[in-house]
């Protein structure tokens, strides 16, 4: 496919998805609701030629030699096929956040002033392996009242086309335009270029995937980007922890999993009480193979531990390997955070709550955490429901991103006649 012919497909579909929004902006809930347990049964009823397109994709990863990690993302069972047709169901059960009114407010003038939450409107996602992303995100946007063009991970590209038809087919049936779901037709790695330009039709991009993608769309994109690009959270355990409950959560964050975006990646520890609780930390991360590098401090405590460099603070790891530093008080710890962080998500263990409220004032991340374990930082733990991804971004939104991530606010009044005046 040649340049000019690329252009005008994806060009095409951002007019289709622009003229989209507009009908599902003004949808019913009920009839939202409809697209999404309808596409649920579609999925249930298909879950066959779901597997036999998955298995075309998996076959062709295979030959190309791909990672056994990329594989696994890449994978599909009846199973997970279930859980894609039970998150739509669960995205269909909640709120609307769409034309909710909230802070009305009178006026000395007389009008009354308040504001409504409404769609983005087009917004582009695109994700690389995962093909159970083409229906969780489909969902939230449809929910959310925003057109979606998907754009997944060429080696996805069978299992994508089949669970489109299945989100299709519930659009009909709702009588909502098919428009309002597209997902590319083609692999051309040229179609990104294309697509994250497009900013006379797409209203926001949200790139989910490797740091590498997500550097790329960030970089190159002239459109509002949702994103986070690194997720090196810590856990700070001060002097006045409860033993127990600090290493309880300092083994929860490292080890419940490895690859995920809010796994700790750089515990921080009071000196008070360094040598009181690394032996028992040490001896669990030793048991579930955990490589830990320390600083000097920490070092002269456990000598035979690795050195950590300066890079070791900057790194996320995603990989059974942790970085330890002891410091001096909270102020130190902070400090840290504050040169080292990606601003995802950060934790304090304590029960000095003088420190706690610190801690929440001073660290600038997206989630802030006491006495808790860095891994709840997600959408469905925070009772979002679901997150359509994580934004480390100070603008719009912030977090787990969820169906009010999804939306912005416009202010509207209600007047009773009023004329300004003077």
């Amino acid at each position: 496919m040649n340049t000019n012919e690329l252009k005008s497909i994806i060009n095409q579909l951002g007019q289709n998805a622009r003229k989209a929004s507009r009908f599902v902006a003004k949808a019913t809930t009920a009839a939202k609701n409809t697209a999404l347990r309808f596409a649920a049964v579609e999925i249930r009823n298909h879950v066959d030629d779901i597997l036999q397109a998955n298995q075309q994709d998996l076959n062709k990863a295979l030959q190309q030699g791909l990672e056994q990690s990329f594989i696994d993302r890449l994978t599909l069972t009846h199973k997970s096929i279930e859980n894609m047709a039970q998150g739509l169901e669960q995205i269909a059960s909640l709120p609307d956040p769409v034309g909710e009114i909230t802070d009305v407010a009178r006026r000395p003038s007389g009008i009354e002033v308040g504001k409504m939450r409404v769609p983005l409107g087009v917004i582009a996602i695109i994700y690389e392996a995962r093909p159970n992303v083409t229906a969780d995100a489909a969902g939230l946007c449809l929910k959310s009242g925003n057109a979606c063009i998907l754009r997944g991970g060429s080696e996805a590209f069978y299992s994508n086309q089949e669970i489109a038809k299945a989100l299709h087919a519930g659009l009909k049936l709702a009588e909502l335009p098919t428009e309002a779901i597209q997902v590319l037709n083609t692999t051309d790695r040229a179609a990104v270029g294309e697509l994250i330009k497009l900013n006379q039709f797409i209203d926001v991009i949200v790139p989910r995937g490797g740091k590498g993608l997500i550097e790329r769309i960030s970089n190159e994109a002239t459109i509002p980007v949702i994103k986070h690009l690194d997720g090196i959270c810590h856990v700070f355990i001060d002097k006045s922890a409860d033993m127990n409950m600090a290493i309880a959560i300092a083994d929860n964050a490292k080890t419940q999993r490895y690859g995920t975006c809010n796994t700790m990646e750089t515990l921080l520890i009071h000196q008070d009480i360094a040598a009181q609780i690394l032996p028992p930390l040490l001896t669990i991360y030793q048991q579930k193979g955990v490589e830990c590098r320390g600083d000097t401090l920490t070092r002269q405590l456990v000598p035979n531990m690795i050195a950590a460099t300066e890079e070791d603070w900057a790194t996320e790891y995603l990989a059974p390997i942790l970085s330890i530093k002891i410091v001096a008080n909270i102020s130190e710890a902070i400090d840290h955070i504050a040169r080292y962080s990606s601003q995802h998500t950060d934790a304090i263990v304590t029960n000095d709550w003088t420190n706690a409220n610190q801690f929440l004032r001073e660290v600038d991340s997206s989630s802030v955490m006491v006495n808790a374990s860095t891994r709840f930082a997600d959408g469905f733990e925070y009772g979002l429901g679901a997150e359509i991804g994580i934004s480390t971004d100070k603008l719009h939104a912030r977090g787990p991103v969820g169906l009010e991530g999804l939306t912005n606010q416009k202010y509207v009044v209600f007047g009773h006649g009023e004329i300004r005046v003077g």
